[in-house]
């Protein structure tokens, strides 16, 4: 009885070890199955119009006679919102601020110098506006001001014209998904070409969005482009 009892439980044992092995053999099998995984990447880019325009317009005015040259400002001034108004800007879409007034006299080191005028002033007058067609309509006409005398400083890096896009949370979902399903696409080909089949997701990140101009000449058009990382299991 002893020794069959002994035997039974050698055999046991056999049996045991043998399905423990299998089963160890077949989980090291599925990992090694879940290891195998491909990386692509996937663009999505689209064209959209900016939303806002900012236009800085800044003019210059000289006098030696400071009253003089303030009243010259606040004349001038008032002759850029009329002919903004004009061009059915709102008034509640111009602001300006104190101008900035340049006394050369004070300024003066190293000796006297000859100049014409002692007094300098700048002026900025803004347009912030969602009607980027009718303001863009606007721009050209502006020298139409500067043939009646007013001198408009156009180099300046502040009186740059600024075109701002702001319905990016509008477009996130849509461009996510196209972002996703061209990394799909790109995954399934190289599955496709090892003789694999594609799995699930194993890791995903969105890389961040980027807004830019679409070129020098059309600042009002905006290109949006954002870049998702995708990791899928590949399996045979």
């Amino acid at each position: 009885m002893q020794k069959s009892s002994a035997t039974i439980l050698g055999l046991m044992l056999v049996i045991s070890f043998t399905v423990f092995g299998i089963l160890i053999k077949q989980a090291l099998i599925e990992v090694k199955t879940y290891d195998r995984s491909v990386t692509v990447k996937g663009l999505a880019e689209a064209e959209f119009p900016a939303d806002i325009v900012i236009w800085p317009i800044q003019f210059t005015a000289a006098s030696n006679d400071i009253e003089g040259l303030y009243n010259q400002v606040d004349t001038q001034a008032q002759q850029v919102i009329n002919f903004l108004t004009s061009q059915n800007i709102a008034v509640d879409e111009i602001s300006f601020s104190a101008p900035t007034i340049n006394d050369k006299l004070a300024q003066q080191y190293g000796g006297q110098q000859d100049f014409e005028f002692r007094y300098t002033a700048l002026q900025t007058i803004t347009v912030y506006s969602k009607s980027i067609q009718l303001v863009r309509d606007a721009m050209p006409k502006l020298t139409e001001l500067g043939k009646k005398g007013i001198v408009f400083s156009q180099n300046d890096y502040n009186a740059q014209v600024e075109y701002i896009f702001t319905r990016l949370n509008e477009i996130k979902p849509q461009m996510i998904e196209q972002s996703t399903t061209n990394a799909r696409m790109v995954a399934e080909k190289f599955a496709t070409d090892s003789n694999s089949q594609l799995g699930k997701i194993k890791k995903a990140s969105q890389g961040q969005f980027s807004i830019n101009d679409r070129d020098k000449n059309n600042p009002h058009i905006k290109q949006v482009r954002v870049v998702s990382t995708i990791a899928y299991y590949l399996a045979d």
